[in-house]
């Protein structure tokens, strides 16, 4: 297990967005009781063999139990020791950044310092009206927001005046976390603007590459460390992560036919909601080539490519969401066992070296 503190050692962790579909195969759907035993059985794991990071994402459908991403680790510090405990993402815009923060913060108490929150608009709008939001206020709600909770991890008690939340006035926020201060992402797709806040606030980011060629992304992280220098950041300070899609097996055709169902079954679904084409074996298995999107294939493999992207981005953290939709459980712990055993340790050295 490397020293996440430090904030030198190259990062390596997992993401989920708690799917709950059907089997590709067998149509067979999990209770979620089930689901959320196996999810728990998964942080486990991923801590045991020494991984860095464990982020849920938020979602608000049937196909996905993650609507209370922080109760969900909480359960899990109590059976965990090491692993950091996050968001993948906290859809900000549509919650309260008190709550948000007291939640973080009670998380990190029971973490004993494991906490962090990523922010950001998430992959999917449910939240907006169920919550009672306005989607087309998205970045004056979050730009809001997220300047209140900043001021909350910087002080006990808190003044201050917005518009879509009503006012503090030296209130004060408690508990207080462990840490000195919650780490704070900002999740970005590709938005410039998105970048710029990023830097000129200092803040980590965690860019999503789920398709295309990550040369195309490049710009994006010159224009986070620029905008972060302009504003007299410490570049050295500055984390970023990769965020991506994959499956790693101990055969790659093996994982790639693992894998393949279950992700056209899920992308094909959201496609159809958002008026994308379906995708094919064919384009499937150019993504996760090397200069792919996706790292679904071996150990070597997986190391290879995160290696390849290093050279590009110099980032500081890998983050992967294994399996989309519904993969059997014991492939599922197998890869969570070989991305900590096989690739994490080398990616390691080889970036330390």
């Amino acid at each position: 297990m490397t020293d996440t503190k430090n904030g030198n050692a190259f990062e390596i962790g997992i993401y989920s967005f708690v799917e709950l579909t059907p089997d590709p195969a067998t149509g067979q759907l999990l209770s979620s009781t089930e689901r959320m035993s196996n999810l728990m059985e998964t942080i486990e794991l991923a801590d045991q063999v020494g991984l860095d990071v464990f982020g849920l994402g938020e979602h608000h459908r049937p196909d996905f139990i993650s609507s209370s991403p922080v109760t969900i680790l909480a359960a899990a510090a109590a059976r965990t020791k090491n692993i950091r405990l996050g968001t993948a993402v906290t859809v900000l815009s549509s919650d309260d950044p008190v709550r948000v923060f007291q939640d973080f913060a009670t998380l990190d108490l029971l973490s004993k310092g494991r906490a962090e929150i990523m922010a950001g608009r998430g992959s999917f709008v449910e939240s907006f009206p169920l919550f009672g939001y306005d989607l087309n206020d998205y970045n004056e709600l979050f730009t809001e927001k997220l300047d209140l909770l900043l001021k909350l991890r910087e002080s006990e008690v808190v003044t201050w005046a917005g518009k879509h939340r009503p006012d503090l006035f030296e209130q004060g926020i408690y508990p207080r976390p462990h840490q000195e201060k919650i780490p704070v992402w900002i999740a970005v797709g590709g938005t410039p603007e998105s970048v710029i806040r990023a830097g000129t606030l200092g803040l980590p980011m965690a860019l999503a590459i789920i398709g295309g060629m990550p040369e195309r992304f490049a710009p994006l992280t010159d224009l986070y460390r620029a905008s972060a220098e302009e504003a007299g950041h410490d570049l050295s300070q500055i984390k970023l992560s990769i965020n991506s899609h994959g499956f790693i097996g101990d055969d790659s055709k093996q994982a790639a036919d693992d894998y393949f169902p279950s992700f056209q079954m899920m992308m094909n679904k959201i496609g159809k909601e958002r008026g994308w084409t379906g995708i094919t074996r064919q384009q499937f298995e150019g993504s996760r080539t090397l200069r792919g999107s996706d790292f679904v294939g071996t150990p070597d493999e997986a190391i290879e490519k995160i290696l390849f992207q290093h050279k590009i981005f110099n980032h500081q953290r890998f983050l992967i969401q294994l399996g989309i939709g519904t993969i059997p459980h014991a492939k599922m712990m197998r890869a969570i066992e070989l991305l900590g055993t096989k690739v994490a340790p080398v990616v390691r050295k080889e970036i330390s070296g």
